[in-house]
């Protein structure tokens, strides 16, 4: 109970205004971290189309598709970090199937497979690209 001339909330109002913030972080952290997750699987996505396309560029100047490496290095580095022969971008590490193809693996077509592990809050996610062009979800 206030008395005259004091301003302030009370112990009470400050309690509720405590449970209401709880209740909506409860409901909405959840949310938030699946459209986090989506748009990690999204931004994979776009990554294996640009790499698709890419290799169809390689192909067309070299007589063979890329590696990884050279993949990387013919669009400036921007598709991720190079790391052995795997790519890194984000929580995704890109790998050739086989991990060093031979140059007539790589006149035949390729294969470049994205995998994310997972964890207690997240599912493992794996998803291909070969020299179709076809982009495929192999889990889950």
């Amino acid at each position: 109970m206030k008395k005259d001339g004091q301003s302030g909330f009370s112990l009470i109002e400050m309690l509720l205004i405590m449970v209401i913030l709880g209740i909506i972080t409860t409901i909405a952290i959840p949310y938030l971290l699946k459209a986090v997750h989506r748009s990690e699987e999204t931004n994979a996505f776009a990554t294996l189309r640009t790499m698709s396309s890419s290799q169809v560029n390689y192909l067309s100047q070299n007589g063979r598709f890329a590696r990884l490496d050279e993949l990387n290095a013919a669009q400036a580095n921007a598709l991720g970090t190079i790391s052995g022969t795997d790519l890194v971008r984000g929580k995704f590490t890109f790998q050739m199937n086989p991990a060093s193809p031979t140059d007539a693996d790589l006149r035949m077509g390729f294969t470049i497979i994205a995998s994310k592990p997972g964890n207690a809050n997240e599912s493992a996610y794996i998803i291909s690209v070969d020299e179709t062009g076809e982009i495929q979800t192999i889990f889950p």
